[in-house]
């Protein structure tokens, strides 16, 4: 990798932690803290573009990374700001505030939520960078583009089709309790989560095609996040101590890959 490389994605760097401090500011004045939650698919909207303005976009999988990650991004924005609009802080952030106090809390959060997701943001960018920067090197480089459209397809998919499924069953007044168990979510406990990492291994897998393996390190701390500390299990923790029926749900449902239910 060249130094020009580093430097931009120095200045990917200063970008996302500025946004960052604009939406905690705005949080400030909201009261909530959640609203972080959508703006983390805009901020990789925002780094790719602002990659794209610093680097000559003459190659097909250029365009493919930037139309991809936008159209990613902006459907988790769209689909988390409307259904958190008009509803109270996320449990997580209103046990952060009464951990710390309200008047310590906002400058508490600054750090702890915003910066801290503001550096993971950038650091896992480094993979959208490695698929845009530069061209092919790597041996069978063809085929490498097209598993990256293939899996991101596959992952878009699940995301999709997972979030609106659990959106009808949330609307249904008779679901309120029960667990989510048809669809997409009868094979996977997590056909979200398990879409977002495929997402980001097709990104991985431009990044490969370009020749720098190592940027691919931005998925595997997405990989990482989502099944280990943000997403899979901090939500079982809390769902198999509050909803009834999901330690049986668990027992016959594949935790992630999705996988025929036991009997």
């Amino acid at each position: 990798m060249e130094t020009d490389f580093f430097y931009l994605w120095l200045e990917g760097f200063a970008v996302v932690l500025l946004f960052m401090s604009i939406i905690w500011v705005w949080s400030v004045r909201l009261g909530n803290a959640g609203i972080v939650d959508p703006f983390w698919g805009l901020g990789f909207v925002l780094v790719v573009v602002f990659y794209a303005l610093n680097i000559p976009l003459r190659h097909l999988h250029q365009w493919l990374v930037m139309v991809l990650v936008s159209l990613w991004g902006l459907r988790l924005f769209i689909y988390l700001f409307l259904r958190n609009y008009g509803k109270e802080e996320d449990y997580r952030y209103r046990q952060f505030r009464a951990n710390y106090g309200i008047h310590r809390y906002w400058w508490v959060s600054f750090f702890q939520v915003f910066m801290l997701q503001g550096v993971l943001l950038a650091f896992i960018s480094v993979t959208l960078l490695g698929g845009m920067y530069g061209h092919s090197v790597a041996p069978n480089s063809a085929l490498w583009m097209v598993l990256g459209v293939l899996l991101w397809l596959i992952g878009f998919l699940f995301e999709t089709v997972g979030d609106y499924q659990m959106a009808q069953f949330k609307k249904d007044p008779l679901s309120k309790g029960k667990v989510m168990d048809k669809g997409l979510w009868r094979y996977t406990r997590h056909p979200n989560y398990f879409g977002d990492t495929m997402v980001w291994w097709g990104y991985a897998c431009f990044a490969i095609y370009n020749g720098l393996y190592l940027t691919i390190a931005g998925s595997l701390v997405m990989t990482f996040l989502i099944v280990k500390i943000s997403g899979v299990a901090m939500l079982e923790k809390n769902l198999i101590t509050r909803r009834q029926g999901y330690e049986e749900y668990m027992m016959k449902t594949s935790a992630f890959f999705p996988w025929m239910p036991k009997k």
